[in-house]
């Protein structure tokens, strides 16, 4: 009889598995009503934060530059993440049962898995920009040219699409022995853990996909403010203080983003029974919740010229 009901989960896959139960919620009582109000608060914050942001530098032909029209892809790139997240979180919450439909589990895994993919590329062209900016200033209007940016804006974009659509294509082609996910939120490496097979193939590719898409951008962060580092020492102050005006917003970022998605790799990889539940579910939402909020607010406070377009944009809605 049990070598039956093991070959029968066997033969389960994941085209039959109709939806996954997410068992990381807990049951709060009039808590969840507190959490729902911060959550949408965060979310319309997000919204409003990044479209101010994108209305400013799009309006603004002053801020047509490549450093704002990578700001404005970065600020893009937090809409399309956060959609992918607040609104099922939002859902689930408020929810008795906590359960997820395959096809959308797979969806939101593609959404927030190219969000992170998009965000590391974004950063590491922002750094490319400002290493030549401050590194070859003479050069500057000659390399980033229009089309130079629109290659790098592809650049951000399409390699993580095209890789994150073939990564959830193969998660979906598995065959699972059940449907329980411990989060809050659909993540691949969960399904590949339900894999009834041996997932080696899946693994390894979600590894050179890892590497691709975060150690390659870091690599690139690491080189380009080491060359930074090395002008800023045998350079005048006046280079410092552009060095420093400009790339304390972005190395900020970098810094905030890599904490978030270092533990929550470090979570899918590795045994995290010793952290607390809560603290678990905190820490796994961090880079999803915060850099959407934290970019906005810190380009936005720390670079005058958007600042400046913010209050002249804000000021004329009042008046009209």
């Amino acid at each position: 009889m049990v070598v039956l009901q093991t070959k029968l989960r066997m033969k389960l896959n994941s085209s039959q598995v109709l939806y996954f139960t997410l068992t990381a919620y807990v049951d709060s009582g009039l808590l969840k009503y507190f959490c729902f109000f911060i959550l949408l608060v965060l979310y319309v914050l997000i919204i409003g934060s990044n479209v101010l942001l994108i209305v400013v530098i799009c309006v603004n032909r002053s801020l047509h530059e490549p450093m704002f029209l990578f700001l404005c892809s970065l600020f893009v790139n937090e809409l399309y993440g956060s959609l992918g997240l607040f609104p099922f979180l939002l859902v689930q919450i408020l929810s008795d049962v906590h359960i997820i439909p395959a096809p959308l589990c797979l969806l939101q895994i593609f959404f927030l898995y190219t969000y992170g993919s998009v965000e590391f590329a974004n950063l590491a062209v922002m750094s490319y920009d400002r290493y030549v900016a401050i590194c070859r200033p003479l050069q500057y209007n000659s390399l980033m040219t229009a089309q130079r940016i629109v290659f790098l804006v592809s650049i951000i974009w399409l390699p993580p699409l095209f890789c994150v659509g073939f990564t959830v294509f193969l998660s979906s082609s598995l065959q699972l022995c059940g449907n329980v996910i411990n989060k809050v939120y659909c993540d691949n490496h969960s399904i590949i853990k339900l894999a009834c097979n041996d997932p080696t193939a899946n693994n390894i590719y979600e590894l050179i996909m890892a590497f691709l898409t975060v150690c390659v951008p870091v690599s690139v962060i690491l080189y380009t403010y080491l060359r930074i580092l090395q002008v800023c020492f045998s350079g005048s102050k006046q280079t410092r203080q552009k060095a420093v005006s400009t790339c304390s917003p972005h190395l900020a970022s970098v810094i905030n983003f890599s904490f978030g998605v270092s533990f929550e790799i470090l979570q899918s990889r590795f045994n995290m029974d010793t952290v607390p539940g809560l603290l678990r579910i905190l820490l796994s939402l961090y880079f999803l919740t915060c850099q959407p909020v934290f970019n906005p607010v810190l380009y936005g406070l720390n670079m005058s010229r958007i600042r400046s377009m913010c209050k002249k944009l804000l000021l004329n809605s009042v008046r009209k």
